[in-house]
């Protein structure tokens, strides 16, 4: 194992951190011509490039009622009890964020605020479907949508050359209750979101992960009327690992990260180099049982295998790197958890797999990427609503704040604010004047 770096200097750690990237330059220009063709010519762009890119053109882009209900007997019971399991444990969650009752603030006398929360109207679901067909981002993002009160959920996603969705995404959608689903993929799936065509309707809001292709697309589109949940990169996770830690566990662990694609980057940031050497052990071991050992091999070549001995400046890098996933694998994963500044969602203790956060312990998978952890957040209910501020003044409240807000406006040169305030001062003064 070549990418071992033992106490790396702080000046080093942005080149640790810096995960491999395509040519967004050439990216962009494709990409570009997608967004534009999609735009003007709809449903026949997507016809073209459903045949160019997943070799075949559907009669219908909407998937069915009768597809849709022939996924009951197209999945197996036990995967149907483990869906039922991840749902349950989602709702859970995601509902306890619902906001409360609205608080109604009096700033001063005559003067009341409050802040309210609506749902966004139409928001469109990117669920991906080529090397996995995520099923469960779908329970991931249409669960707090349904739960925000979100009124039209659209969802596309790349069926495959036979012009079939994967039967688990339609069984999904079907205890859902979700019908609008369309088999369309990629960059042009974005686009008929976010323009609209024949077939699909334009949304308010883009969410789900993909490909660079999608995130490129996404970024773009985002820069118009479009709004998106965040631009999701290859998928990490980074792990601290003491002498408590289990390292086949850890390997486990940096592997079920791995296999998401050859982009995928995991690092691990341990106590002393013994630890990290168990662990290679392990991965090498588990690595050769895998499926997609290929894909997961691709990605630990651009991993990071890291030794600091001291705590706090373990976690000083770790939130530098702000990343997707965090397993604190330890004993004392409680309290080193109060280190954590940055991350996306954090995993405490050697039996809190990042798998689990991934499927079914409740929390959300939809997560920022590439050091976005240090400002975003990842999907939540709050994602699929908007915040709307009130405010109501009475006359005595005009009274109480007019002359203060006259003053700032003339001193910001807005006349038209001052008299906006004035005229109903004056009002005001007639009233008191007449009576």
């Amino acid at each position: 194992m070549n990418n071992i770096i033992i106490e790396p200097l702080q000046g080093s750690w942005q080149a640790l951190a810096t995960q491999p990237s395509p040519d967004s330059s050439i990216m962009a220009e494709i990409v570009t011509e997608i967004l534009a063709d999609v735009q003007l010519n709809g449903d026949a762009a997507l016809a073209r490039y459903s045949l160019k890119f997943d070799k075949y053109v559907p009669t219908s882009f909407l998937v069915s009622d009768s597809e849709i209900i022939a996924a009951e007997d197209e999945v197996a019971e036990e995967l149907k009890a483990a869906i039922s399991v991840a749902k349950k444990n989602i709702e859970k969650f995601h509902k306890a964020q619902l906001p409360g009752k609205v608080k109604k603030i009096t700033t001063a006398e005559g003067v009341q605020c409050w802040r309210q929360y609506v749902p966004i109207e139409t928001v469109g679901l990117y669920i991906p479907g080529g090397t996995a067909p995520l099923f469960s981002t779908l329970l991931m993002l249409a669960i707090p949508a349904k739960i925000a009160g979100c009124k039209n959920i659209i969802i596309c996603t790349p069926a495959g050359k036979q012009g079939i969705i994967h039967p688990a995404i339609r069984y999904t959608a079907q205890i859902l209750g979700l019908k609008n689903i369309y088999k369309v993929g990629g960059a042009q799936a974005i686009a008929a979101m976010a323009y609209g065509t024949e077939s699909i309707p334009g949304v308010d809001k883009i969410f789900g992960p993909g490909n660079n292709w999608v995130t490129q697309a996404k970024k773009m589109v985002s820069m118009g009327e479009t709004s998106i949940d965040m631009l999701a990169g290859p998928s990490e996770l980074a792990v601290y690992a003491d002498e408590s830690c289990i390292p086949s566990f850890v390997a486990a662990d940096l592997l079920s990260q791995a296999e998401h694609g050859p982009d995928s980057q995991v690092v691990l940031v341990a106590k002393n180099l013994g630890i990290v050497e168990k662990v290679a052990i392990e991965l090498n071991f588990q690595l050769d049982l895998l499926s997609r050992r290929k894909i997961a091999n691709q990605s630990l070549i651009h991993s990071r295998f890291i030794v600091i001995e001291d705590e706090e400046n373990a976690f000083n890098f770790l939130n530098f790197y702000a990343p997707e996933h965090l397993i604190i694998a330890s004993e004392k994963a409680k309290k080193l958890s109060s280190n954590v500044i940055n991350a996306g969602s954090v995993f405490l203790g050697n039996y809190s797999s990042e798998s689990s956060g991934d499927y079914a312990s409740g929390t959300n998978h939809s997560l920022p990427t590439g050091g976005a952890a240090k400002t975003y957040s990842g999907v939540s209910v709050d994602s699929f609503v908007k915040k709307i501020t009130f405010q109501k003044i009475s006359k005595k409240g005009i009274k109480n704040i007019g002359t203060s807000v006259e003053i700032m406006a003339q001193a910001e040169g807005l006349d038209a604010h001052r008299n906006a305030i004035s005229i109903r001062l004056k009002s005001l003064d007639n009233e008191q004047i007449q009576s």
